[in-house]
């Protein structure tokens, strides 16, 4: 089957191996998602049509930044606020928008999660409750932990900002895409790093101690991984041998991560 439209960050559910739905836009336009964990083990075609068209506006783009925006947008767009990389800034909670008080009191002033994942190694990160456990899933995390639930976004990034100094709040995805897992009792974790958060803080750190595992569809793993671009490598035919996080790997050791390729218009054979 051949599918045309811009890429989007892949859907995800969460079951027993998590089911991957490629998201195609026709210009802001979503269509249904196409379920890719079939084409596991199969040979797909992408192919890259030289257009990028801003996930804002719409408009043509010659370059994209951020995740599929113009440039415009980027620095304007609610969706690129500092906030968002750095949850630590949000100031909502106090009345005063960084760039759009209506998206920010629907997105920063609700409840947030700061987690503990385990992804290579394992790492700490913020996310607002309704992303869970899509943004685990979209990190590549194997286990997942809940350690505390803030009223808004800001106390949840000052949870984060105080525990960076006992552990790390980045992703090294290269090991997580050649499957290299550090082996952690989540559990522990969970308890040495509440000893971290900030008095201020402590009434938000959760009692659910329910610990998820998360499972992809992958057939192997790549001893080393090399990351392409469709604006160097416009045409990819290889064999599909898993997905896992937001990157489809191939049998070569050659990974496409899809939500940093937002906006491209491509044509997919599967």
């Amino acid at each position: 089957m051949r599918y045309t439209g811009n890429i989007r960050k892949m859907a995800t559910a969460l079951q027993d191996t998590v089911q991957y739905g490629l998201r195609l836009y026709d210009n802001l336009e979503r269509t249904d998602p196409i379920g890719l964990n079939q084409a596991v083990g199969k040979d797909i075609q992408i192919s890259f049509l030289h257009e990028i068209n801003c996930v804002v506006t719409g408009k043509k783009i010659k370059k994209a930044f951020g995740e599929g925006m113009s440039y415009d947008a980027f620095m304007n767009s609610p969706h690129a606020s500092p906030s968002i990389i750095r949850p630590e800034l949000s100031r909502i909670h106090e009345g005063i928008a960084l760039r759009d008080f209506e998206w920010e009191m629907k997105n920063h002033m609700t409840p947030h999660t700061v987690y503990l994942a385990q992804t290579a190694g394992v790492k700490v990160g913020v996310t607002r409750n309704t992303q869970i456990p899509t943004r685990w899933m979209d990190q590549g995390a194997v286990k997942a932990i809940r350690l505390a639930q803030t009223p808004y976004r800001q106390a949840a990034g000052l949870i984060e900002v105080a525990l960076k100094d006992f552990i790390s709040d980045k992703t090294s995805w290269q090991k997580m895409l050649k499957g290299e897992i550090e082996e952690r009792d989540m559990i522990e974790l969970k308890a040495e790093m509440e000893a971290h958060v900030p008095n201020q803080f402590k009434q938000y750190i959760s009692s659910n101690d329910e610990l998820i595992a998360i499972n992809y569809p992958v057939i192997a793993y790549p001893p080393k991984v090399k990351s392409l671009k469709l604006d160097k490598v416009p045409l990819i035919e290889k064999k599909l041998m898993g997905i896992k996080g937001q990157y489809l790997i191939f049998d070569d050791g050659t990974v496409l991560n899809m939500r940093s390729h937002s906006g491209y218009k491509v044509t997919i054979t599967l």
